[in-house]
């Protein structure tokens, strides 16, 4: 019995022992998992607040120096040391944004340290910053309140690749073509003396812009009438988009070889005072340069070597290259976009091209400073000699150019991209198509596809040029059409000819093409007879055409009739007075803006008949870093869309 008490007595305490345990360990796990929570809490709410104040780590890297500006003005107290720094960061920010998205590279990294010093010095936005082209002003986005979009991933479609005054009051201008910043720059300088006020007005223009006709109109303009403060800072990194040319780099090799102390001086010639660094990508230099020139009371060009594309191997190496990229690899610098084996439209038509001067030594290529747009890499340019022309940055030339060429006999090709023959709109009508010489232009770039910013749109290509007298403007279907349209030109001695390189990829259908223009001018091609509804798909919208076309034979029970235009500049009058015989309803396809368009002069002959026309095309604006898709779609000019208005004019 006593054992019995004992054991009971043991085993209570012992018990009630491990139950108390047992409850100090719960109450311990439970204040444990508060304290957790807490902590993790705590993370969650510093995580954030380190990536709102952009505390992050970009490549690795803190950015101990950029975290903290947020205006031009808190560049005031840093040191040379801590300047330097910033500029590393900026350009690891560049790297990992371009990396990711794409953009311009080489002129952004050779002007990090100009841009630098340029807001450490003047005071924008009271001084004025003009940027030619604008694609190398990243760094100063970056300074100006909008590093975010550099910094983190989700914001980076916040900025523009140029400048933009709707983004920030340091932009003054919404630009992406190039040598328009002096003649810009000069117009403020001009408005501010009317008004009688005082500030440094900036232009920064690249090298390769120099060769364009309106830099050097700007330039001659302020060296002969203005007589106050102007600062024209010259990027010379010995490159265009591609190589320089013109005699005037001549001028400027002379100048770096002699430190800008030779006799011979194009800037001083035109009335410029004029003063030469070396070193571009130094900043301290930079600093002390821009600090002697500030508040100068004349005009002045300061003319800064520096390296296209500074800090990044791969684009210090290959200018070219990198002067705009896709997404790539940071190691390896290879694109990260696949694009498989499909056809290139530039890279055929650089060997069709070289194909024919070598059975022809009176074919020629001609680029203003766009070789890649008819695909002309370094190689291929070595290949054909004196039968490829760069003459740089000057559309206006090319076109008057290659309108002598053809009336001496030659067999001239000119190419570019569609937003840049705008320039040359006056060399086209006056020099080319009133004389009548049987030139060829092709336009790579015309599409609703194509390049998207809002300086870059060759939407307006077929309005622009399609009412000019004399010019034939093809627009092909497919591969087979291109090349026979190309063909035909470059051998036909009759017309200015103007191709819309298609912009929907490189087709090839099976479907036959003309060889021979000559007698077709003007007549469009029916591909498919039908009745109650014509479709006219001009260019690249024909395969639109022809989803239409099927879907309305296997939704609306009827075959309507496809139609191939071939010719955007003109009007086939015997084919759309015969479609009146038995259709009721007309619509054409354009890529391309409808005022002042292919589907208008169709709208436009049917205005007294009783056929009705729709019309199918973009509106006239200026569109910006838009989703192709989603706007065609907006517009109503998807398959379905177009088939359910057919649908309900049918009743």
């Amino acid at each position: 019995m006593i054992l019995w008490i004992k054991l009971k007595i043991y085993y209570k305490y012992k018990f009630n022992f491990i139950h108390n345990i047992n409850i100090s360990i719960n109450n311990y796990y439970e204040k444990f998992k508060s304290k957790m929570l807490k902590i993790y809490i705590i993370g969650i709410l510093i995580y954030f607040l380190i990536k709102k104040y952009n505390k992050v780590n970009i490549g690795g890297k803190m950015l101990d120096i950029l975290n903290k500006i947020n205006h031009p003005s808190d560049l005031n107290d840093l040191s040379i040391d801590n300047l330097e720094k910033l500029s590393e960061e900026i350009r690891e920010v560049l790297l990992q944004k371009l990396s990711k998205n794409g953009g311009h590279f080489g002129p952004n990294f050779g002007m990090v340290e100009a841009i630098i010093a340029m807001h450490y010095v003047f005071e924008s936005p009271k001084d004025k910053f003009v940027f030619d082209v604008s694609h190398q002003s990243y760094a100063h986005k970056i300074l100006t309140g909008r590093k975010e979009g550099f910094i983190d991933e989700n914001s980076y479609r916040t900025v523009s690749g140029y400048t933009n005054p709707d983004e920030s009051e340091h932009d003054f201008f919404n630009v992406g073509h190039t040598s328009t910043s002096i003649s810009l720059a000069s117009g403020l300088a001009k408005a501010r003396d009317l008004k009688k006020e005082d500030y440094n007005v900036v232009a920064v223009i690249g090298d390769g812009s120099l060769s364009g006709g309106e830099a050097l109109e700007g330039l001659n303009f302020a060296g002969s009438e203005l007589n106050s403060n102007f600062i024209i800072i010259v990027n010379d990194n010995q490159q265009s988009i591609a190589e320089n040319h013109g005699g005037l780099y001549k001028n400027l090799d002379e100048l770096r070889e002699t430190n800008g102390q030779a006799s011979n001086n194009l800037f001083k010639a035109m009335g410029l005072d004029y003063i030469y660094e070396a070193d571009g990508n130094n900043i301290e230099k930079m600093i002390e340069l821009f600090q002697k020139i500030k508040d100068i009371d004349h005009p002045i060009v300061v003319h800064i070597n520096t390296i296209k594309g500074k800090g990044y191997k791969l684009a210090e190496e290959n200018r070219e290259a990198w002067h705009w990229s896709l997404p790539f690899d940071i190691e390896t610098g290879n694109t990260t976009i696949d694009f498989g084996d499909a056809e290139d439209y530039g890279d055929l038509t650089a060997k069709f091209l070289l194909d024919k001067m070598k059975k022809d030594n009176t074919v020629v290529a001609v680029t203003p400073a766009m070789p890649m747009t008819i695909g002309f890499n370094i190689e291929r340019r070595k290949e054909a000699g004196e039968q490829f022309v760069d003459v740089g940055i000057a559309e206006e030339h090319a076109v008057a150019l290659v309108s002598g060429i053809s009336k001496n006999g030659g067999k001239p090709v000119l190419g570019t991209n569609a937003t840049f023959i705008q320039r040359s709109y006056d060399q086209i009508s006056q020099d080319l198509c009133i004389n009548g010489n049987p030139a060829t232009i092709v336009l790579n770039y015309t599409s609703v596809a194509g390049l998207t910013d809002v300086t870059h749109l060759g939407i307006f290509t077929i309005a622009e040029f399609s009412n000019i007298p004399n010019l034939v403007l093809l627009a092909p279907t497919n591969k087979a059409e291109y090349f026979a349209m190309l063909d035909w030109s470059i051998e036909q001695q009759e017309h200015p000819v103007m191709i819309l390189m298609p912009g929907n990829g490189v087709i090839d259908d099976g479907r036959v093409a003309e060889k021979d223009y000559s007698n077709i001018i003007n007549k469009f091609k029916v591909e498919e007879k039908g009745s109650k509804v014509a479709i006219l798909g001009l260019g690249d919208f024909y395969q639109i055409g022809e989803e239409v076309s099927k879907m309305v034979e296997e939704k609306l029970g009827f075959k309507p009739t496809l139609v191939n235009p071939r010719f955007a500049s003109g009007v086939d009058k015997e084919l759309l007075n015969d479609l009146k015989q038995d259709h009721d309803l007309v619509i054409t396809l354009e890529d391309g803006i409808l005022r002042g368009g292919f589907g208008e002069s169709i709208a436009s002959f049917y205005g007294d008949s009783d056929i009705k026309v729709k019309n199918y095309g973009l509106e006239k604006e200026f569109y910006d870093r838009y989703n192709p898709s989603q706007l065609l779609d907006e517009l109503g000019i998807t398959p379905e869309k177009i088939v359910k208005y057919i649908e309900s004019m049918m009743k």
